[in-house]
């Protein structure tokens, strides 16, 4: 029988970025203690932690010392290593599991878990030489993407292939020992779920959330989609679908392609809060943050009523180029939250923070977030 983990535990977090922020954030309101590990210091998650375990992941002795002093692991990114969730394995249940991840986060594992699941997934085929990638090509067609196996993320790590003649360039540019060629989908929009499952087996999600991206970087978020109720039922089956056959024990965001002929397509799978889960931080009764601790700690999973509709902006780094942004502009549209990470650093398509605002209807909260995010560099 798994003892829930109660408030005033502590809970370890492998990771230590936005998402490992705003689930401290969550952790800490309900009465729990928060150590996070990585190899940075004075990072997002660290600022509002307990403890902030600063080491590299691949020194197990430090990760062993981490996980002995926590009563549940969980993550904040997927790209941890084998070894590490399994040391941490030995000292405190780790959720998901390091088997989750493992399936997670390289692509060619995904895609072919997915596809003997018999779930729908983009056309692909693995490649590990050039002759496979110019026979995946005769067999899928192009255009076509080339993306990596390991670490891609935000569009990083692919490269569109127009033509057989393209395939050499594509290859040499990537530089990997295995990449995943996808067949190109000319869809309609771009969808995903949020969802939760919990150490019992109980299942909850957001519904059906519109991303829009810019850059390959998730620039909006509409909460909910405006698509047909059929298409609605089938993405969280898909989702449900997802989660019991990994047997995830936490959350988990499918992301997908709807295709022009009304066709849902898994894109890839995140073992953890996802950007575009972050409207119910504000939106919901229970945000996706808390949900991963009610999951991990073996609590009753929390509603997830939505009470507004909602849209979520990011704010990469750009924003900072002409300075500081100006805050009170932004906070001064109706409905507007503010979030920032306390990043010590702004870049160019890095990830700082983001806005949510609330209204009546979608239009009317995106018509709002996108003048809030104007107004930071409107002076």
């Amino acid at each position: 029988m798994n003892r829930p983990v109660l408030p005033g535990a502590t809970i370890g977090v492998l990771g230590s970025g936005q998402l490992g922020r705003m689930f401290a954030i969550a952790a800490r309101r309900m009465g729990y203690r928060v150590h996070t590990y990585s190899p940075e210091e004075d990072t997002p998650t660290g600022q509002v932690s307990d403890v902030e375990w600063s080491g590299d992941y691949e020194d197990l002795d430090k990760v062993a010392q981490f996980a002995r002093a926590v009563s549940v692991v969980t993550f904040e990114f997927e790209n941890v290593p084998a070894a590490t969730a399994a040391t941490a394995e030995r000292f405190a249940p780790v959720r998901p599991a390091g088997s989750v991840l493992h399936t997670t986060q390289q692509r060619a594992r995904e895609k072919t878990f997915l596809t003997q699941a018999g779930l729908p997934v983009t056309p692909f085929r693995v490649v590990r030489s050039l002759s496979d990638l110019h026979r995946a090509i005769s067999e899928l067609g192009a255009p076509a993407v080339l993306k990596t196996a390991d670490f891609g993320y935000d569009g990083k790590g692919q490269v569109r292939i127009d033509s057989p003649a393209g395939a050499e360039a594509a290859w040499t540019r990537l530089a990997t020992a295995e990449a995943v060629l996808e067949a190109f989908i000319d869809f309609e929009c771009e969808v995903s779920v949020v969802a939760a499952r919990g150490v019992d087996g109980a299942f909850v999600h957001y519904g059906v959330v519109e991303n829009r991206h810019s850059r390959h970087i998730l620039d909006v978020t509409i909460a909910p989609a405006v698509v047909g109720a059929a298409i609605v039922k089938q993405a969280v089956e898909i989702a449900r679908a997802v989660l019991e056959k990994l047997e995830v024990v936490g959350v988990l965001c499918v992301e997908f392609f709807l295709t022009r002929s009304g066709e849902l397509l898994i894109n890839e799978l995140a073992p953890r809060p996802h950007n575009s889960g972050h409207f119910s931080f504000d939106a919901c009764v229970t945000s996706q943050f808390e949900q991963q601790l009610r999951a991990v700690c073996g609590l009753p999973l929390g509603v997830t009523t939505q009470m507004m509709p909602a849209v979520m902006a990011n704010l990469l780094g750009d924003i900072w180029a002409e300075g500081e942004p100006d805050w009170a502009a932004a906070c001064s549209v109706p409905g507007v939250k503010l979030h920032l990470y306390g990043k010590l650093a702004a870049r160019p398509g890095r990830k700082m923070g983001h806005l949510t605002a609330l209204a009546p209807d979608g239009g009317a909260a995106l018509e709002a977030v996108l003048a809030a995010r104007r107004a930071l560099t409107a002076r």
